[in-house]
């Protein structure tokens, strides 16, 4: 195991909080010069910090404690009615799993996917440059997985394996098909995923309360938070 008091860490300079209005945020991230592998990713995982790139990070503001890590322990996950019914919904998707997501069609389904769902975010306005840096594949831990609906790409997650789970990176889809709840059908594929692969965990991220675009992540029970330090449960 990584001893991680020997790990540098470094911070940003406070900045605009991308979901809060009002709010200034400060990120700390691990040092790029590091040698990172899957034992030290699971490690920091489980510590609450996410990956973008080739980059670990975690939230640290000074006077905000709002970005809350969660993850869904699978084995004890029961889905409610809509999780239900957008499962039964989606059964005539194909799911795959493939090397890379360098293709024009992998890159203009996220390009329609950030201007029509995420046009006031930081992630605005897109560029491949920006799409092959948020979405490499690092320390052999990466897949990626297409969604088709009659051969034609509708959605992808970039999922990462870590020692007890899969983390979720990063999922965008067709924003036409809104009925079919495509980035909630996405979640309970990896937790199916993780149940078969025996892994007790997926991790979702952060939440935040007080920004509606994480509120989805809530509706998973139960869900555990890392609050103070430890994981707590909320059934």
């Amino acid at each position: 195991m990584t001893d991680l008091s020997t790990l540098k860490l470094f911070a940003t300079k406070p900045h605009p909080c991308s979901y809060i209005e009002g709010q200034i945020a400060t990120t700390v991230f691990v040092d790029p010069e590091a040698p990172v592998d899957v034992e030290l990713y699971s490690q920091l995982s489980l510590l609450g910090f996410r990956r973008s790139g080739g980059h670990l990070y975690r939230p640290h503001c000074a006077s905000c404690q709002a970005c809350i890590s969660c993850r869904i322990p699978v084995e004890a996950f029961t889905p409610n009615r809509a999780q239900r019914r957008c499962w039964q919904k989606n059964q005539d998707i194909h799911i795959q799993v493939v090397s890379n997501i360098h293709s024009l069609e992998h890159y203009n389904l996220y390009a329609r996917y950030i201007e029509n769902r995420h046009h006031d975010g930081d992630m605005y306005p897109p560029s491949e440059e920006q799409y092959k840096a948020f979405l490499t594949s690092e320390w052999d831990a990466t897949e990626y997985w297409e969604f088709r609906l009659d051969g034609r790409l509708i959605g992808v997650s970039v999922c990462d394996q870590v020692d007890d789970g899969l983390s979720a990176v990063y999922t965008f889809f067709d924003p036409d098909l809104s009925e079919r709840a495509l980035g909630k059908f996405a979640v309970l594929s990896q937790i199916e995923k993780a149940k078969e692969l025996g892994l007790r965990y997926v991790y979702l991220g952060y939440w935040i309360k007080q920004c509606d675009k994480m509120s989805y992540k809530i509706q998973y029970r139960p869900l555990e938070l890392l609050m103070n330090h430890r994981w707590m449960r909320l059934n």
